[in-house]
C-alpha cells in the first residue's frame, strides 16, 4: 500500500548481481524473495483500490502482516548497503578486506533472508487455513454510491431560507455572479462547471442558483452522477430521471385542471437512444437548466454531454465536480474565458454565522465557549460540511458546564470521525477523494500527515521527499522529478492540495496545503497502517510498535525528546520493542530536541532528515549525520551550523542537500563526490560569505539538476566543468568579476551554451561595477528551453539573445541601470513571457513607458520593486500589455506617479507599496479609486487595490 513492497522489488533485484553471488545460496534465496515480495506488492495494492468496507477486520490484519513484512525485508535489503556492499572507490585492498571482516555480517544476513522467507511462507499458510477471500480485494465495477445524500440534505436545509431559524449563508454573492454568467444572452446552449472538494457546498450552490431562476428557465431538472456512473449500466437510468423532471404534471390555471403528460409513458422500455430521443423531443423550443451533480471522470461527461441537445434556447448545463480537469473538459469556451467556478470557502464571519445557527439557533455563543469555539471554527477551515457537521455534534452540549466536553471533541475530531454516527457523513464524503486517487498518489496523499496543522510545505521540499522515500515511480522518458510534479498535478486538479504562489525577490515560490478536515482523515489512515508515527502534542498518548516514519510535533505537551524517552513511553504503554533503528524519514517540528539530536547515529536506515528550522542543531552533531550512510534527503535549511564536515562526502546515496539560511561558509571540496546529488541549495540569496565557489572536480556531479547559489572564481578549468552538468536544471551563479578575465568569461559563455536542459538561470556579479556582465553579449547559443532568468548586475542594455527565448514566461532584472526603451523593447515580442520583475536599480530613468508597439502578448504580472528614486513615473499607452493582471509599484518615500491605468483593460489587482505619510501614494490611491468608479459605471471589469505600508 505504502510503497514498500514495490521500492524491495527494484533493491532486491540489485542484490541478486556482482558481490552478493559470493555468499554462496543467498543468490537463490534473494531471488526467491524477489518473487514473494512482487506478490506481496500486488496483494498491498489490491488492498489499496479495494472498495471502502470492503476489506473485513481479519483480512486487515493478514494485509498488516504482510506490509511489516514488506517493511522488513527491505531493512535488509538496506542492511546490507549499509554494512556489506562495497563502497564504489574501494581498490581490490580494501575490496579484499572488506570481503573478510563482513563474512560474519554475510552469514547472518543470510539466516536473516531465510527468516523472511519463513515468516512469508507462515503468512501466505495463515491465509490458507483461515480462509481470507481475495475476491474481497478487488475493486468492484458496481461501487455502491456513498451516503451523499443525507449529508447534502443536511446543507440544504442549513442554507434553506424558508426552513426554520435558518437562512442562506455564506454563498449569495456567489450565487449571484454565476446566475449573471448564466443569464448572458447567447442561444447557443453553454455547460458552466462549479469546482471544488467535497463539502464546500456545490450541490447547495447549484440549487439556489436553480432556484433563482426558476423565472428564466422554467424546464429545470437536477440529476447526480456520482463516483459509481457506469455509462453502460447507468445512462439509461439518469437520462430517466431527468427526463420525469422536465415532463412533470402540468397545471392549467383557467380551468384549474391538471394533465398528466403522456410523454413518460412506456419508457422503461426503451433503451439509452431512444430515451434521449424522447428526452430532446421534450426539450425542444424549451429554455431549459439542468444539473449535472458530482461528475468524477471525463469518460462519464462524455457519455451524458451527447444526449442532450443544443435546441439554440439559450439553454444552460451546469456541473459540479471535484476535479479541475474534468471541470475544464465540461465547460464551454467563450471570449471571456471558460465558463468555470472556484467554489469558496466560507470567510470567518459567514462560518461563525453557519455555526451558531446550527448549534445554537442564531443565539449567542456563551462567553465560556467562545474560545473552543473559535477554534472549531479555523480548524473547519470554511468548509460548510464540516461547519454544520460538528455543530450538530456540540447542539447537544450547550448547557452551563460543557467547556471540557468541547474542548474534547476538538481536540479529537479525527477520532471522532471514525466513531460517531453524527460525523460519519462528513468522513465518508472526505474519503471519497481519496478512495478514488490511482494507487500511486495514495501513498503520496498520506505522506502530507507527516507535516503538522496549518503547515505551508515547500513545493519542491515536498516533491524530493516523495521521490527519497520511494513513492515516485519511474516512467519512460521522465525523470522522476517530471513525475513527482504530475502527481502534484493531479492532487492539486483534484482540489485535495491547495497550491499557493508568491512572487520573491528571485521567483515565483509556491506551497503546499491541505484543509484540516482532509488532514484529519490522512492521519487517521497514515496511523492505522503504520506509515507514519507521530510525537507531540495531541499524540502524546499514542505508543507504537515498530516506527517507520517519525515525525515530531510542537506544542506544549510535546514529548518524547530522547530515543530512552521513546522506549520508557512504549513501556508504559505496556508495548515493547519501539525500536528507532527501523525509522527511515526523521521530520522535526518541535526544535527543542537536543537529546533526540544527540542519538542520530541510532538511526542507522535513514533515508529522510528533515532538520529545517532547527536552531539547536550543533556542529558537533553533524557527525552523527555525516554516518547516516543511507541519506538521500538532509534538509539543514535555517539551522544554526556553521560548518559541513569533509565527512559528509561519505553519503553517496543523498540526492538533496538544503543548507539555505544557515550559517555556513562554503562547502567542502568533499561534497563533489556526492556522485548522485541531484539538488544542490546553499543559501536562500545572494549572501557571499556563505555562497559557495565552484571547485575542481565539479564535472564528477553529473547528476546535479539544482545548483545555487555558487561563486565562479578565476578558474578556468572550473568555468569548463560547469558545462559538463548536462542535467543542470536551475543555476545560480555570481562571476567575481574583479579576479576573473577574459578567459574566464569565455569559458563560462561556452559552458552555458552546453547546458541544454537548463530551464532556470540567475547569473550576477559578486560586486556591482558598470556593465560587469558585459560578456553575455558574446554568448552565441544561449540555452533555448530557459523559463526563468534573471540577472544581478550592469550588462549594458540586454543582449540580443535574450528576444529569442520563445519558452521564457519570467524575466527579473536587479542593477542593470537600464535607461529608456532598452527594457521593454527587448521583451516586448517574447511569447510566452507572463512575469516581469523590475528590482533595485534595474531601470535608472525618469519615465518607465510601456508604447503602444510593446505588445508583449502573454504578460500578465508587472512588478516594479526597486526601493530607489528611479523610475519616478509608470506610464500605459494604449494597446500595450492587453492581458496585464497584476501591477505592483514601490513609492517607498519617494515622489512617483502612475500615467495611463485606464488603458489596462484586463486588470484585476494594483499594488501599492510605500510608507504611509507619502503623498504621491495617497494620491495615486485616489486616482485608482477613481478609475474604479468610472469602470463600474461603464459595466467594466474593476480591479482590487491593495496598499502595503
Amino acid at each position: 500500500m505504502e510503497g514498500a513492497a514495490q521500492t524491495l522489488v527494484t533493491n532486491a533485484g540489485q542484490m541478486l548481481s556482482g558481490e552478493y553471488q559470493l555468499l554462496r545460496g543467498v543468490g537463490g534465496e534473494v531471488a526467491e524473495l524477489r518473487y514473494d515480495m512482487a506478490t506481496m506488492n500486488a496483494l498491498l495494492r489490491m488492498q489499496s483500490e479495494a472498495d471502502e468496507g470492503a476489506v473485513d477486520h481479519f483480512s486487515r490484519e493478514w494485509m498488516n502482516q504482510l506490509r511489516e513484512l514488506a517493511y522488513d525485508s527491505e531493512d535488509c535489503v538496506d542492511l546490507y548497503k549499509l554494512r556489506i556492499k562495497s563502497r564504489p572507490n574501494d581498490g581490490l585492498r580494501a575490496w579484499l578486506r572488506r570481503l573478510l571482516e563482513t563474512l560474519m555480517p554475510r552469514r547472518r544476513l543470510a539466516g536473516e533472508i531465510s527468516e523472511l522467507r519463513a515468516r512469508a511462507a507462515a503468512i501466505s499458510e495463515r491465509h490458507a487455513r483461515y480462509g481470507i477471500n481475495r475476491d474481497a480485494l478487488r475493486r468492484s465495477p458496481f461501487i455502491s454510491a456513498p451516503p451523499m445524500l443525507a449529508s447534502a440534505q443536511a446543507l440544504r436545509l442549513a442554507n434553506d431560507p424558508a426552513a426554520e431559524h435558518q437562512k442562506l449563508v455564506g454563498i449569495d454573492v456567489q450565487a449571484s455572479t454565476i446566475v449573471e454568467r448564466l443569464k448572458e444572452g447567447e442561444p447557443k446552449r453553454r455547460v458552466f462547471s462549479i469546482v471544488g472538494f467535497g463539502g464546500l457546498g456545490k450541490t447547495t450552490l447549484a440549487m439556489e442558483v436553480c432556484r433563482r431562476l426558476e423565472a428564466e428557465f422554467p424546464c429545470q431538472a437536477m440529476v447526480s452522477v456520482s463516483q459509481a456512473f457506469e455509462p453502460g449500466r447507468d445512462l439509461k437510468a439518469l437520462l430517466k430521471r431527468v427526463l420525469e423532471q422536465v415532463a412533470k404534471v402540468k397545471t392549467e390555471n383557467q380551468r384549474g385542471v391538471t394533465e398528466q403528460d403522456t410523454v413518460l409513458e412506456g419508457i422503461d422500455c426503451l433503451d439509452d437512444e431512444k430515451l434521449a430521443d424522447k428526452l430532446n423531443q421534450c426539450l425542444e423550443n424549451k429554455r431549459y437548466l439542468i444539473v449535472i451533480d458530482d461528475v468524477w471522470t471525463i469518460r462519464a461527461w462524455g457519455a451524458i454531454q451527447p444526449k442532450l441537445s443544443d435546441n439554440n434556447c439559450g439553454s444552460r448545463i451546469i456541473v459540479t465536480t471535484r476535479i479541475e480537469t474534468v471541470a475544464k473538459a465540461c465547460s464551454s469556451v467563450t471570449i471571456r474565458g471558460q465558463y468555470i467556478h472556484q467554489m469558496q470557502r466560507l470567510n470567518p464571519k459567514d462560518s461563525k454565522e453557519l455555526f451558531l445557527s446550527r448549534t445554537f439557533g442564531n443565539k449567542d455563543c456563551p462567553e465560556k465557549l467562545e474560545a473552543v469555539m473559535c477554534n472549531i471554527i479555523k480548524r473547519c477551515g470554511g468548509m460548510p460540511l464540516a461547519i454544520i457537521s460538528i455543530a450538530s455534534v456540540l447542539a447537544g452540549y450547550t448547557s452551563p458546564g460543557s467547556e471540557d466536553k468541547w474542548e474534547r471533541i476538538f481536540k479529537s475530531i479525527g477520532s471522532q470521525m471514525e466513531s460517531n454516527p453524527t460525523l460519519e457523513g462528513m468522513r465518508q464524503i472526505i474519503t471519497l477523494s481519496y478512495n478514488h486517487l490511482p494507487h500511486e498518489l495514495k501513498a503520496c496523499m498520506m505522506y502530507l500527515s507527516l507535516f503538522p496543522e496549518d503547515y505551508e510545505i515547500d513545493k519542491y521540499r515536498l516533491l524530493c521527499r516523495w521521490i527519497a522515500e520511494g513513492l515516485v515511480q519511474e516512467k519512460r522518458g521522465l525523470t522522476l522529478m517530471e513525475v513527482a510534479e504530475s502527481y502534484l498535478d493531479e492532487l492539486v486538479s483534484r482540489s485535495m492540495i491547495e497550491l499557493r504562489a508568491s512572487l520573491t525577490y528571485y521567483w515565483k515560490t509556491e506551497s503546499c496545503r491541505v484543509h484540516d478536515m482532509l488532514l484529519e482523515v490522512m492521519v487517521c489512515k497514515a496511523l492505522e497502517s503504520n506509515f507514519v508515527s507521530l510525537q507531540g502534542a495531541g499524540y502524546v498518548a499514542l505508543s507504537y510498535d515498530r516506527i517507520r516514519r517519525l515525525s515530531i510535533h510542537g506544542g506544549e505537551d510535546m514529548r518524547p525528546q530522547s530515543v530512552e524517552q521513546c522506549r520508557k513511553k512504549t513501556a508504559d504503554h505496556g508495548i515493547e520493542g519501539m525500536k528507532v533503528e527501523h525509522v527511515r524519514s526523521l521530520s522535526m517540528f518541535q526544535h527543542k530536541g537536543q537529546n533526540l539530536l544527540n542519538q542520530l547515529h541510532k538511526f542507522t536506515l535513514l533515508r529522510v532528515l528533515d532538520l529545517e528550522g532547527c536552531e539547536e542543531l550543533t556542529d558537533h552533531q553533524m557527525r552523527y549525520i555525516c554516518r547516516l550512510y543511507l541519506l538521500k534527503f538532509l534538509s539543514l535549511k535555517g539551522t544554526n551550523i556553521s560548518v559541513v564536515p569533509p565527512e559528509v562526502g561519505k553519503l553517496e546515496h543523498l540526492q538533496t542537500l538544503d543548507i539555505r539560511g544557515a550559517p555556513v561558509c562554503g562547502l567542502p571540496e568533499a561534497v563533489t563526490k556526492l556522485h548522485k546529488l541531484e539538488r544542490l541549495q546553499v543559501c536562500g540569496r545572494f549572501h557571499p560569505p556563505h555562497v559557495w565557489i565552484l571547485p575542481r572536480g565539479l564535472k564528477k556531479m553529473k547528476a546535479l539538476r539544482e545548483l545555487g547559489f555558487t561563486i565562479l572564481g578565476n578558474d578556468v578549468e572550473v568555468a569548463k566543468e560547469l558545462g559538463e552538468l548536462e542535467q543542470l536544471q536551475e543555476l545560480t551563479v555570481y562571476i567575481d568579476t574583479r579576479s576573473t578575465d577574459d578567459n574566464v568569461h569565455q569559458a563560462a559563455n561556452n559552458s552555458l551554451g552546453k547546458l541544454y536542459s537548463l530551464r532556470r538561470l540567475i547569473i550576477g556579479d559578486v560586486v556591482e561595477d558598470e556593465e560587469s556582465l558585459k560578456f553575455l553579449h558574446d554568448l552565441t547559443t544561449p540555452p533555448q528551453l530557459l523559463r526563468f532568468l534573471m540577472f544581478a548586475g550592469s550588462i549594458g542594455g540586454l543582449p540580443q539573445w535574450v528576444g529569442s527565448l520563445t519558452y521564457l514566461v519570467q524575466f527579473n532584472m536587479s542593477w542593470g541601470r537600464l535607461v529608456g526603451d532598452q527594457l521593454f523593447d527587448a521583451l516586448c515580442e517574447l511569447p510566452s513571457l507572463k512575469t516581469i520583475g523590475i528590482e533595485q536599480m534595474c531601470y535608472v530613468d525618469t519615465e518607465l513607458v510601456a508604447r503602444a508597439r510593446h505588445r508583449f502578448p502573454e504578460l500578465t504580472y508587472l512588478r516594479v520593486a526597486c526601493n530607489f528614486e528611479t523610475p519616478n513615473i509608470i506610464r500605459f499607452e494604449e494597446g500595450t500589455m492587453p492581458k496585464l493582471e497584476t501591477l505592483l509599484f514601490n513609492f517607498n518615500y519617494y515622489d512617483k506617479e502612475i500615467i495611463g491605468i485606464e488603458h489596462m483593460t484586463s486588470l484585476k489587482e494594483v499594488q501599492l507599496w510605500g510608507w504611509k505619510n507619502n503623498r504621491t501614494l495617497r494620491t495615486a490611491l485616489e486616482q485608482l479609486k477613481d478609475e474604479n468608479l468610472r469602470r463600474q459605471r461603464k459595466s467594466i471589469n474593476q480591479f482590487q487595490i491593495v496598499v502595503n505600508y
